[in-house]
């Protein structure tokens, strides 16, 4: 058992926003906020080696369709869901869109772990087309200029990228409550901001509870240095890991990217970072230039391409409206929601996520935007991603301690005082759904702290070696079971035919904004790089 250890008190404005959500004339509007999930799969072979096919056309064009589309690579799929108010339909069109999809590709299969499958030589991994509009080779280019600068086995990690959002009355009520001036899309937003701050602080326990990448093939890392240990000819991985997707062998180890830190602490000073770092040139990346032999390669040759390529873990989002750049959508108009981008896909859930990992996530989120969140200094803030660093690299590991406030801390404890200070925030989530279906997500999560055997990443390893299988050998067999039980669930004709009308139309879409475009691409790029943040008031 666990040892007992004093929790923090719970702050005065976590339990008055408890109480005011929780009155009867309140509570309803827990279940309007709009939740969504992204979740990203290579395209692979029965030999598990990446699919080199392009885009299946039964899926529709991936510059226009707003439900299938890719990523990087031409093979990494990227199935969205909706926004809705409620997980379980989430999760349900997660597996409606799994299961058309797998109507659509023919014998391939969706690799269902995030770090990547055999990958062949970096030349050989195709690089995602979108068309010959534009914007579909602007796409195209910023993917060059990704190559450039990371390579493109980074690309092919995949994760799961959750999008959260409370009901726009909630952070009325709440300003009203609290009675703060401004305006309300300035509280909303400056709100959304301190749920980030607290979740920087706090979000290495969402890696030792859900991390599910400790080893990976051989071929990811090639000639690299690295420091990892080896599980097998094929395998490399570190025995206490939770995600080394998130450690510096992936979207942390990011060249230009490690002196770039946003700013939390206010819009203005997120935006103004952000801003800079899309307009800043980095020498190395100007040594690549932006064109050879009249052929682009990257967009530009700044620190950011586009704001998109910031790797955080966590973003401020904001519907965009057609050709809106991310950051003017902030700017003009506030925080909508936040994406939470940490998430491995766990390779025993045939969708990559469980109902379980999503209403603990939900809960995790509701305390985040609900406790008192002060500002995230310097000294914090390096804190915190030191902390975070340890534990993907070693979150399992004995006797583990982490920094609080210049301090150490044993992990467990701080896990445990975790997860009692977000069991209030579940508690009120199941007053409003009613049932216990939150309380049972927080216990699965307690019942891995208590045995971190329970951790997906402790169960991959162990299902690997009580199977004497490599990651790759792992990763294939549990692909090809999830398809096959997708497979025997075929969609109902009217819903298959739903979803091929999509495909068609986003075809359509595609070929209009083909066949209408007027102007020449390097002008098209020269206007979209002069474009310049100007904050208006929210």
């Amino acid at each position: 058992m666990l040892k007992n250890t004093p929790t923090l008190p719970t702050t005065d404005a976590y339990a008055q926003r408890l109480a005011l959500l929780a009155q009867s004339a309140h509570r309803p509007l827990l279940a309007q906020g709009l939740r969504g999930v992204e979740k990203e799969s290579l395209r692979v072979q029965h030999d598990g080696t990446l699919a080199p096919t392009p885009h299946p056309a039964a899926l529709g064009s991936a510059l226009t369709h707003e439900q299938l589309t890719t990523d990087y690579s031409e093979a990494l799929l990227e199935m969205i869901t909706p926004a809705g108010h409620a997980a379980d339909v989430m999760l349900e069109q997660l597996d409606t869109l799994h299961r058309y999809v797998y109507e659509s590709i023919g014998d391939e299969l969706l690799w269902n772990a995030s770090m990547p499958c055999v990958l062949p030589p970096e030349e050989q991994i195709p690089i995602a087309q979108y068309g010959t509009s534009n914007i579909g080779r602007l796409k195209h280019v910023y993917r060059r200029g990704l190559a450039l600068r990371y390579g493109r086995a980074m690309q092919c990690i995949a994760g799961i990228h959750y999008n959260f959002s409370l009901h726009e009355d909630i952070w009325r009520l709440l300003q009203q409550h609290e009675r703060v001036d401004g305006s309300p899309l300035q509280y909303q937003s400056d709100a959304y901001l301190a749920l980030i701050r607290n979740f920087r602080r706090s979000s290495w326990l969402l890696m030792l509870l859900f991390g599910a990448s400790p080893a990976l093939s051989r071929s990811f890392v090639r000639e690299r240095a690295h420091a990892l240990d080896t599980f097998d000819a094929d395998t490399l991985f570190l025995p206490y890991a939770t995600s080394l997707r998130m450690s510096d062998l992936g979207y942390q180890n990011t060249s230009a990217q490690a002196a770039l830190r946003a700013d939390y602490n206010s819009l203005d000073g997120y935006l103004h970072n952000l801003a800079n770092a899309v307009s800043q040139p980095y020498a190395p990346y100007e040594q690549f230039g932006t064109q050879r032999d009249g052929e682009w390669l990257q967009i530009n040759t700044n620190v950011l391409q586009i704001e998109n390529e910031f790797y955080s873990t966590i973003r401020p989002k904001r519907v965009t409206q057609p050709g809106e750049r991310p950051l003017h959508a902030l700017a003009s108009r506030g925080v909508q929601y936040i994406e939470v981008r940490l998430l491995d896909i766990d390779p025993f859930e045939a969708t990559g996520i469980s109902a379980t990992t999503a209403r603990f996530v939900e809960a995790y989120l509701l305390f985040c935007a609900l406790d008192a969140s002060p500002l995230l200094h310097e000294a914090e803030c390096t804190e915190a991603g030191n902390n975070f660093a340890r534990v993907v690299t070693q979150g399992r590991r004995p006797g583990l301690e982490l920094s609080r406030g210049g301090r150490p801390l044993p992990l467990r404890d701080w896990a445990v005082e975790l997860l009692e200070q977000i069991g209030p925030a579940a508690a009120l989530l199941d007053a409003q759904e009613g049932g216990s279906r939150y309380g049972d997500a927080l216990a699965a999560q307690r019942a891995k702290v208590e045995d971190f055997s329970l951790t997906p990443s402790a169960r991959v390893l162990e299902d690997m070696r009580t199977t004497g299988r490599s990651f790759v050998r792992f990763a294939l067999e549990h692909s090809a079971q999830h398809a096959a039980g997708m497979r025997a669930r075929p969609l109902p004709r009217e819903l298959h035919a739903h979803y091929a009308a999509l495909a068609a139309r986003s075809l359509q879409q595609q070929a209009e904004i083909e066949r209408t475009e007027v102007g020449h691409f390097d002008q098209f790029v020269a206007a979209y790089r002069a474009y310049t943040l100007n904050r208006i008031s929210v």
